[in-house]
Formats: structure tokens, C-alpha cells, sequence
């Protein structure tokens, strides 16, 4: 009769361990990514408002194409996940490599279709006469290092299906050194301008990408895996990444369809649905990483054919994200009076944000279930099903948040609409994990 809760007590701890050592360097990784785009604003911000306005431009699009094609990272967790669990190191990193050689493609395509558009482009984003020429600039310079961009995404992947989240944690640390030298320098001590900043961050992200490709590759040789383009593997790792990607647009959607519904409420709401939005992404990294330890976990799991295992660990992560959540929703309340003044001094700003930012913090032990759900289902392969959990989300979502402005609703109001979306996802996921069916063993699913 006590042998059982020791077990358990036990298991518990193992999962505590597992989670700890992959979510606290995840983290850290997820930190460091905007804070590329902070250092170019800081030392552009110098050159002049419309620098600053065309930098603005550019990098939003860089990084709605790289949150786009972030399934090159989840996906390649997953099957390489599976394959380590499996026991076979060599198929793992092969999985891997097909995932690299996938995001040289993608890139490659997405230089020769941004470099010749991009004054559209920037035009399509409404920047004004002034700025337009530094965007251009910036946005033609920097997508030369998106294939360095999606490399380090897919390598991510594959060192996080190997259970490793340190060496990412390293190489963003390094990269974001890297790049703030190279801005200050080429900014200023070549007096490259704009150009400069394009040019500094691509130099670093090229640098992340090699150190990324000399970690497989070392595996690569190691274990027997060959290096060579397979189409077969490239096709797979594509297919796999296509019910993700229409998770990441519907998702992308909905926090546009969000901001132009804030635009309408008037200048004072949208400025303080960008402070709120800002304060909730930086959650959701918190949370992120937790989701991310649960890909790689699961992934693990089910290739050892370990059902038991996974459901006991998607349990503990759940609890998990659920304590995340509180914690979180404590530290919006408590630091509300602080977090404001650091981005605005405008009282009617502020009068906008306080009521919304309680609505973010209620949300946040939903938020956390969410992320969770999220990564242990992405870590079982069950991309299909995500895919249609999020576009059911988008469809309760816009005709609420579109009627907020019509019925006379706030900010308040957007960011309950918001509250009820993640609800949705809560619901749509827990009843995938409840019911099981996302529990498919073996090396592939």
C-alpha cells in the first residue's frame, strides 16, 4: 500500500527534473530572439525617426516570415524526438538534416520572391515616403540571412528532439553579443547607416546557423547519418509541417484581426493593446518553454513505446502550466503601477491597459494549460488535429471580436474576446488529450 505513492512520487520527480533541465534553457533561447530586433531599434533609433519608422516596417515582416515558418522547429522536435526515444541516434539525426535541408529550400525561395518585391511590399505595409527607402534598405539586406534564419530554426529542432536545450540557449546567447557588436560597428565605426544594422544582423545569424550545422554535422558523422538532400525525407518533413503552418497563419490571424479591432476603438485603446500585447507575448515565452520541454518529452516517450510514460508526463506538465499560470497572473496584478510608466506617462492610456491587464492576468493559468496541450500534441505528431483545433478558434473568435467596436466595447472587451479564444483552445485541446487518440507509438507516427 505505500510502495504506489513512493512510485509516484517518484515519477513525479523524474518528470520535475526533465521539464527543469529543458524549459529554464529554452527559455533563456526565446528571450534572446527579440532581443535582436531591440538592439536594431536602439541603434537605429540614433540615426533619425524615419531610420527607425523603415526598420520598424522591415523587421515586423521578418518576423511574421519567421514565426511562419516556425513548424521547421516543432515539427523536427517531433520526429526527432520519436526516433531518439526509439533508440536509433542515427535516424534521429538523418530526420534532422532532412528538416535542415528543407529550411535552405524555403529560404532560398523566399529571397528570390522578397528581393525584387520588396518596394511593394513595403508599400503594401503603408510606410510613408520617408521611411520607405530605409525599409527597402533593410528589408533587402536582411533576407539574405533567412535561410541562416530557418537553418537555425530547423537545428533548433533537432537539438531539442535530442534533449538538448542548452547548446540553442549558448548560440543565442553568442548571436545576440555578436550582433550588437556588429551593429555599433558597422553602424557607426563604418558609417554603413541602416545598411549597417541589415548587414550585422545577418553576419550573426549566418554565424548562429554554422555553429548550429557544425553541432548536427559532428552528430551527423558520428552516428552513420548521411548528409546528402533526401527527397523522400524533405517531402515527409514538408508534409508534416503543412497542418502546422496553417496552425501558426490562423493564430497569426486572430492577433491581427485583434489589433485592427483595437485600431478602431481610438488612439488611446491601440496604443495600450500594443503595451498589453507586448507584456503578453513575453508571457507566452514563459510558458512557450514549458511547451517545448513537452515536445521533446513526449516525442521521446511515444517512440520508446511508452503510452504509460507520455500520459504521466503530459499530467505533470499540465500541472505545470496550470502553477506557471498563477504565478504569472500574481506577477501582472502586483506589477501593474510598475509595468505602465515604462512605456507610456499618458493617463488615458493607462486608464485603457489596467482593466485589460486584470483580464490578462485571469487568463494566464488558461494560457498555460494551453501551451502545454499544445506542445505535447505537437510532440506526438498530432498536427492535423491542432490545425483544425485553431482554425475552429478563428472562426468563434473574429465575428466576437468584430462586433466589439459595433456594440460599444473597449479594450476590456477585445481582451475578454481574447480570454474566450484561449478558452476554446483549452477546450479543443484537453478533449484531444483526454480522449487518447493522439497516442500513437513508434519511431514514426
Amino acid at each position: 500500500m505505500t510502495q504506489a505513492p513512493a512510485t509516484s512520487r517518484a515519477a513525479r520527480r523524474q518528470h520535475d527534473r526533465e521539464i527543469v533541465a529543458l524549459a529554464v534553457p529554452a527559455f533563456g533561447a526565446l528571450v534572446a530572439e527579440p532581443l535582436f530586433v531591440m538592439v536594431d531599434s536602439a541603434i537605429v533609433g540614433h540615426l533619425g525617426t524615419a531610420q527607425l519608422a523603415g526598420l520598424g516596417v522591415a523587421s515586423a515582416l521578418l518576423t511574421t516570415a519567421v514565426s511562419v515558418f516556425v513548424f521547421l522547429a516543432y515539427a523536427t522536435t517531433a520526429a526527432v524526438a520519436r526516433r531518439l526515444g526509439a533508440g536509433d541516434l542515427g535516424a534521429a539525426i538523418r530526420q534532422g538534416m532532412d528538416g535542415i535541408w528543407l529550411a535552405l529550400l524555403i529560404g532560398a525561395a523566399v529571397i528570390a520572391i522578397v528581393l525584387p518585391t520588396a518596394p511593394s511590399i513595403v508599400e503594401l505595409f503603408g510606410a510613408s515616403d520617408t521611411a520607405a527607402p530605409y525599409a527597402i534598405t533593410y528589408l533587402r539586406i536582411s533576407a539574405l540571412g533567412i535561410p541562416a534564419m530557418l537553418v537555425v530554426l530547423a537545428a533548433t529542432g533537432v537539438l531539442r528532439g535530442l534533449q538538448d536545450t542548452k547548446t540553442p540557449l549558448y548560440v543565442a546567447v553568442g548571436g545576440f553579443i555578436a550582433n550588437g557588436a556588429l551593429n555599433i560597428g558597422l553602424v557607426y565605426g563604418a558609417g554603413l547607416g541602416i545598411a549597417g544594422s541589415a548587414w550585422g544582423t545577418v553576419i550573426a545569424q549566418c554565424g548562429m546557423a554554422v555553429v548550429y550545422l557544425a553541432v548536427v554535422v559532428r552528430g551527423a558523422r558520428k552516428h552513420g547519418a548521411s548528409l546528402r538532400p533526401n527527397t523522400a525525407g524533405i517531402r515527409a518533413c514538408a508534409q508534416a509541417g503543412v497542418p502546422l503552418l496553417v496552425r501558426t497563419l490562423s493564430l497569426r490571424a486572430i492577433l491581427m484581426i485583434a489589433t485592427a479591432v483595437a485600431a478602431r476603438l481610438g488612439d488611446a485603446d491601440i496604443a495600450a493593446h500594443q503595451i498589453i500585447l507586448s507584456l503578453w507575448s513575453l508571457l507566452a515565452f514563459a510558458l512557450d518553454a514549458i511547451a517545448i520541454a513537452g515536445q521533446a518529452i513526449i516525442g521521446r516517450y511515444l517512440g520508446a513505446d511508452d503510452p504509460q510514460g507520455a500520459r504521466a508526463a503530459c499530467r505533470r506538465m499540465v500541472e505545470w502550466g496550470i502553477a506557471a499560470g498563477v504565478v504569472l497572473a500574481l506577477l501582472v496584478v502586483v506589477s501593474r503601477p510598475l509595468f505602465l510608466p515604462l512605456f507610456t506617462s499618458d493617463s488615458v492610456v493607462k486608464d485603457a491597459a489596467l482593466p485589460a491587464l486584470l483580464m490578462v492576468a485571469f487568463s494566464q493559468p488558461i494560457c498555460g494549460v494551453v501551451f502545454v496541450l499544445d506542445g505535447v500534441l505537437m510532440g506526438a505528431g498530432d498536427g492535423p488535429y491542432l490545425a483544425w483545433a485553431m482554425v475552429l478558434t478563428l472562426v468563434v473568435f473574429t465575428p466576437v471580436a468584430l462586433l466589439i467596436p459595433v456594440l460599444g466595447g473597449g479594450l476590456t472587451a477585445l481582451w475578454g474576446a481574447m480570454t474566450l479564444m484561449m478558452t476554446v483552445r483549452m477546450l479543443t485541446l484537453w478533449l484531444r488529450a483526454r480522449s487518447g487518440r493522439w497516442i500513437v507509438t513508434g519511431a514514426t507516427r
